[in-house]
């Protein structure tokens, strides 16, 4: 087992790099994902829906501050971390970046499904982390992942159930699928071999992917969906295989993205540039 990260201030150029890799990733999904989320308030199906998403927004956001603020352990601000940071330095995947499709309930609740599910495991990934402050973060947020699952499901299933619903969760998986590989895309392959080499994450980002793929294929084709023919391989019904042909040209982790990053980026940091700030407005204490 890998030795304890506990000083931040000890952290020699690969450590820092590694550690620095891995929030990025984990904190840029989840504030992207949120600024994603906040479009369906007041347009959810039900009142019920749509506090239930505005929820899961609310709690990704809290996630992703979570994350930012340990990143604060090694010099970064939070100006620095979202309002004044280049947009191509961000490191999410595509799948949290793309906007939803109009009016389509099965777009948002299968994009949930697809990345909590992996959310999960990647958590899971994180619980023995070698940088304590990381470890002792990830059960406060698995808490609230579990539930963000769970209504995804209940929904999937709900829509799966009738013609029209079906139809439109076949067409968003058709879509989405693509980009929710890029979730296991490294930022620097020699860096994510670090983070797991130096203990930050127990599990390589293709153990994660392959592990996602053997929860989600068979999910999802139970609810009689179809994945990508050019994945399925072998004999086994649920056997699957990602080639670098299904992922999509922009992956997000390399910071290259698609054109409504740019746009989204844009609007949620318009008020900021448009006062002139240099500070970010603090409504809540500092994260424990």
């Amino acid at each position: 087992m890998a030795a304890s990260l506990e000083n931040p201030a000890d952290l020699d150029a690969r450590e820092r790099d590694a550690l620095e890799t891995l929030l990025k990733r984990l904190g840029d999904d989840e504030f992207v994902l949120a600024e994603r989320y906040t479009e369906w308030q007041v347009r959810a199906p039900s009142l019920e829906s749509d506090l239930a998403l505005a929820n899961n927004a609310q709690d990704e956001l809290g996630h992703a501050r979570l994350w930012y603020d340990v990143l604060e352990d090694i010099g970064f601000e939070e100006r620095d971390l979202v309002y004044e940071r280049d947009p191509a330095d961000f490191r999410h995947s595509t799948l949290v970046e793309l906007p939803f499709e109009e009016g389509d309930w099965a777009d948002a609740i299968l994009r949930s499904y697809l990345y909590d599910a992996a959310e999960k495991l990647r958590l899971e990934a994180l619980e023995e982390s070698a940088y304590p402050k990381i470890a002792d973060r990830v059960g406060k947020i698995q808490s609230e992942e579990g539930y963000h699952l769970e209504h995804a499901q209940s929904w999937l299933e709900r829509l799966a159930e009738g013609e029209e619903g079906h139809e439109r969760l076949q067409d968003a998986l058709d879509r989405l699928f693509p980009h929710a590989l890029t979730l296991f895309e490294p930022v620097d392959p020699d860096v994510e071999s670090d983070i797991v080499d130096l203990g930050l994450r127990d599990a390589t980002l293709e153990e994660l992917g392959e592990e996602w793929l053997s929860i989600v294929v068979p999910y999802l084709e139970s609810l009689d969906l179809e994945l990508p023919e050019s994945g399925q391989v072998g004999d086994d019904e649920f056997e699957f295989a990602v080639t670098r042909e299904m992922l999509p040209a922009e992956r997000g982790r390399d910071g290259d993205h698609t054109d409504a990053w740019f746009d989204l980026y844009d609007e949620f940091t318009r008020t900021y540039r448009e006062l002139g700030r240099s500070e970010t407005t603090k409504l809540m204490e500092k994260p424990e």
